[in-house]
């Protein structure tokens, strides 16, 4: 395995960074959930941050949070796994080299087993990163698996964004072109 490591830096990253991930999600967590009551805030930065501990039963931004507990909860363990399995199939089909989307998807697990954890120890996510303008626009608390999720996410999307156009495409929007002139 040691040589795999080496030969293979996508393995290298998909078997430490969701290890790291998820030490620091859940040490995090521990100690918002060991020094603060439920509702507790402190303010970090005046009108822009704080720490405020908060139980999320539901999806990123509190999605599904209101939805009866007989479907919210199996789904919630059960899309992580579907999720994990899509993404290990996804990670086996990338080059070797291929550091940003390894390191993409690794952040994506990473985050989702940290959440998952929460969910089956507590039934609802930690969350306690609350962004707020002067508690006018308020962005919904999070924590960090959720960052580590939406980073990896916004990695693959510029990704995707940044490929080049397919040769196919390429040809087809050109002879349309050239019947048009």
């Amino acid at each position: 395995m040691g040589k795999l490591l080496v030969k293979k830096p996508k393995y290298w990253i998909i078997s430490t960074l969701p290890a790291l991930i998820i030490v620091i999600d859940q040490w995090t967590k521990f100690i918002i959930t060991d020094r603060f009551r439920l509702g507790e805030t402190i303010q970090v930065i005046g009108g822009l941050f704080n720490i405020t501990y908060v139980r999320n039963p539901g999806a990123a931004f509190g999605l599904l949070a209101q939805a009866h507990p007989s479907f919210r909860v199996p789904f919630f363990l059960v899309i992580p796994v579907i999720a994990l399995a899509v993404i290990t199939m996804v990670f086996r089909k990338l080059p070797d080299r291929s550091l940003a989307i390894s390191s993409a998807l690794s952040l994506v697990v990473g985050g989702a087993i940290g959440n998952l954890i929460d969910r089956l120890r507590y039934g609802y996510v930690v969350d306690f990163l609350d962004f707020h303008w002067n508690f006018q626009a308020h962005f919904p608390a999070f924590n960090v698996a959720d960052s580590a999720i939406c980073v990896g996410v916004g990695i693959l999307v510029l990704d995707i964004l940044r490929q080049p156009e397919p040769a196919s495409k390429k040809k087809k929007s050109s002879s349309n072109a050239s019947t048009l002139a």
